[in-house]
Formats: C-alpha cells, structure tokens, sequence
C-alpha cells in the first residue's frame, strides 16, 4: 500500500486528531473508514434501487418514488442531515 500525502488547515488536522483519539484509532485509521464507508451519490441511488427491487421480490412492497423521497427526508432530518445518514 502506498501513502500519500493530504493537505488540510491546521484545525482540520487538531480536530481530525481528538477525534481519532476519542475514537482510539489513528488519524490514518480514521480517514481510511470514512473514505471506506462514505458512498457518492451515485452509490447510493444504486442501494436504494436494490433495495426497493428486494422489498418488491421478498415482501411484494412496492415503494413510490414519492415515498422513497419521504422517507430520504425524514431521515435526513433524523440524522441532522448528515449525507451519510440516507445510506
């Protein structure tokens, strides 16, 4: 695995540090799971699709682009709207 380098302003990297050690893990570790578990916009209209083809397949429920997008509210608002939170 190679390193690379990343620049951000001081703050950013104070914060980043009391996170991962708040977290026990290193900055490194911490960048890693975030790029690791944050999907693109495009990621996530795919598992939504795959999911709304489940729920039809196993459960025979049948969701609305209307409904979906309800439901994409709410949990935004849930989440204080975090982009993450909609995966």
């Amino acid at each position: 695995m190679s390193d690379a380098m990343i620049r951000v302003p001081a703050e950013v990297r104070d914060r980043l540090a009391v996170i991962a050690e708040s977290r026990g893990v290193s900055i490194r570790s911490l960048v890693q799971e975030f790029a690791e578990s944050t999907l693109t916009e495009e990621e996530r209209r795919e598992r939504a699709e795959r999911t709304r083809e489940y729920l039809a397949e196993q459960f025979g429920v049948e969701v609305s682009d209307e409904e979906s997008a309800a439901m994409g509210a709410r949990l935004r608002e849930a989440f204080g709207g975090r982009q993450d939170a909609a995966a």
